[in-house]
């Protein structure tokens, strides 16, 4: 099955909005860090789920790519 050019737009805007999310919590975590010792679990968890978002999405791009 290949790709198509729609899917893979979705796709790369996926991956944008993650990436994205992920710049904005690292930028805030420093000034979440001054107010408490560490930064929260929750924090941790949803950062690990949305790089994990991102590989799984060049993955699935990476996988079509090579079949296509």
């Amino acid at each position: 099955m290949e790709l198509d050019l729609d899917e893979s737009s979705l796709a790369i805007g996926r991956i944008e909005r993650a990436l994205s999310r992920i710049e904005k919590a690292l930028a805030d975590q420093p000034n979440r860090l001054k107010s408490s010792v560490a930064a929260p679990a929750a924090d941790q968890s949803a950062l690990k789920a949305e790089v994990a978002a991102v590989i799984g999405e060049l993955d699935r791009l990476i996988a079509e790519a090579d079949r296509g």
